[in-house]
């Protein structure tokens, strides 16, 4: 990324942002060490580390002790200096999560909203649940470098749900708009299932993976993609929609669950699924029947998108991935003979964080492309 010629400004520019990503993808390091990997000379990094140290995106470490002669200087990424936020909007809770730029969590809440709530009450509990974490991370909401927020449904560019049938009222809700406000960073909206396959890819099973299909299933089922490292959207953002198509069994799916027999009355529909694993668990025949037809219908779905996309893993998350012990065999049973070349199958160890992290990492993907983009001047950190 050196330059060395034209505009000295761009050219300076070009060597902070050089400078910078050295130093945050190799770890601390010393000027010396600094400037052979930059590929620049040792006065110019000299003068770049005190700007960066100057704007708060490099901190300064104790020298190392125990070494003979003038101790190194010794420089680090300031990864505590700006935030990001990442919110997952779903049927029965709200969950936010802050984390530093190098992706550690800080603090992370969970709001229970009923499933049948409006889109006023499912706002405010949003909005609540995001000040909570914001008060845990002692941050306030004008300190935070980018927000993304997962939803179900198909999400636009600009950020409005265009096409929703698990939220009621969720339909033309501006999200970027309705929290933008509380905000002076960007706020991305993205679907969940597409959000929880990119957490998969960073923190799960998926890590190297560059082509992988993301099963969200719970009380509804959906897909979320990467093709070659990238995130698939389609079109219009509805790729993976997989569930919209009646002769695939993912409508279906979850009735073979909330219609087993021997379901204790009253049990809300988020429960049906861990009672009937349960029961299956310890050998139930009803239960380990209803678990065989659910992973017949799952499987069709996930079949369908394995023809189309050939993906190297088909991982399975969500609140069902608690039951993976129950659930893998029998969706690999059914899965195989659908398939030309069967995928690897996996159950997601991310359980329900899974999109509230994903929301983090597509994030920090946005304000990383900001922080090293040579045409804009270099931001400062937040706080």
């Amino acid at each position: 990324m050196t330059q060395h010629g034209g505009d000295t400004s761009r050219l300076r520019r070009i060597n902070l942002v050089t400078t910078l990503r050295t130093v945050r993808d190799g770890g601390p390091t010393s000027l010396t060490e600094l400037s052979r990997r930059a590929g620049l000379s040792r006065p110019t990094v000299e003068s770049l580390v005190e700007e960066l140290l100057v704007t708060g995106w490099l901190k300064e470490l104790p020298p190392e002790t125990g070494q003979m002669g003038r101790p190194a200087r010794l420089v680090a990424f300031h990864a505590a200096g700006s935030h990001v936020l990442g919110v997952d909007i779903g049927s029965y809770s709200v969950r936010a999560t802050v984390a530093a730029l190098d992706g550690t969590v800080v603090t992370a809440c969970t709001r229970p909203v009923a499933a049948d709530c409006g889109r006023a009450e499912r706002l405010a509990g949003t909005r609540a649940v995001v000040e909570e974490a914001l008060k845990q991370a002692g941050l306030a909401a004008g300190e935070v470098a980018a927000v993304c927020v997962g939803t179900t449904g198909v999400v636009t560019a600009e950020g409005v749900v265009r096409l929703c049938v698990g939220l009621p009222d969720w339909v033309g809700v501006d999200l970027a708009a309705e929290l933008g406000e509380a905000f002076r960073c960007p706020v991305l909206v993205e679907n969940d299932c597409n959000l929880a396959a990119l957490a998969e890819s960073w923190n799960g099973l998926a890590q190297g993976v560059t082509d992988l299909v993301f099963v969200l299933s719970g009380v509804r089922t959906g897909a979320g993609m990467l093709l070659d490292g990238r995130m698939h959207r389609g079109r219009r953002g509805a790729a993976g929609e997989i569930g919209a198509l009646p002769l695939v069994g993912w409508h279906r799916a979850p009735s073979h669950l909330a219609g087993c027999p021997g379901l204790p009355p009253g049990t809300l529909p988020q429960e049906v699924a861990e009672h009937v694993f349960g029961r299956a668990r310890d050998g139930d025949p009803a239960a380990r029947w209803a678990v065989e037809q659910y992973a017949h219908d799952l499987a069709e779905g996930i079949a369908a998108l394995v023809l189309t996309v050939d993906p190297e893993l088909v991982v399975v998350g969500g609140g069902l991935s608690r039951s993976g012990d129950v659930l893998l065999e029998p969706l690999r049973r059914h899965l195989d003979p659908l398939c030309l070349e069967p995928p690897e199958l996996a159950i997601s160890t991310l359980g329900e964080r899974a999109v509230a992290l994903g929301a983090v990492r597509h994030a920090l993907n946005h304000f990383n492309a900001t922080l090293y983009d040579i045409d804009t001047p270099l931001p400062r950190p937040t706080p």
